[in-house]
């Protein structure tokens, strides 16, 4: 038929650097989106906001390079580094983008806790194609 759509077998690799790649468009999408909110940029200006510190800077810094990471390790490790940490970074960040959007929640700040949702969302996703990675057949 005319209609009939090949489909191709995504390669588990793929997937996980394509699904860190999104969750890192979400990370992107709500600090940019948090810039409109009332007294943010003013905030920015005069230093009091909650990454005031070079401390709080780099280690916002260093969590959020993670993900970022992620997407590079999930296509190069070897699969079973790349099962484990994926897992493990996994779940961190589930709790993590979990915990941020329910401390969020404000009338300003919607947007910012249905992002964190879809963050938990797509890593828990992250987490199950880690672990339901296809084991080699005939072993």
């Amino acid at each position: 038929m005319a209609n009939d759509l090949k489909d191709f077998k995504i390669n588990v690799r793929l997937k996980l650097a394509s699904l860190w790649t999104a969750v890192m468009f979400c990370y992107i999408y709500g600090d940019y989106f948090e810039l409109y909110v009332p007294g943010k940029t003013q905030g920015l200006l005069n230093g009091h906001n909650m990454l005031d510190s070079p401390t709080k800077l780099f280690m916002a810094t260093f969590i959020l390079a993670i993900p970022a990471m992620m997407i590079f390790l999930s296509l190069i490790l070897t699969p079973k580094w790349a099962k484990w940490l994926t897992i493990g970074i996994g779940i961190f960040f589930t709790l993590f983008t979990l915990l941020v959007g329910i401390s969020s929640l404000s009338e300003w700040k919607t947007f910012y806790v249905f992002l964190s949702f879809l963050e938990s969302i797509i890593t828990a996703i992250i987490v199950f194609q880690a672990w339901s990675w296809p084991k080699l057949t005939g072993k």
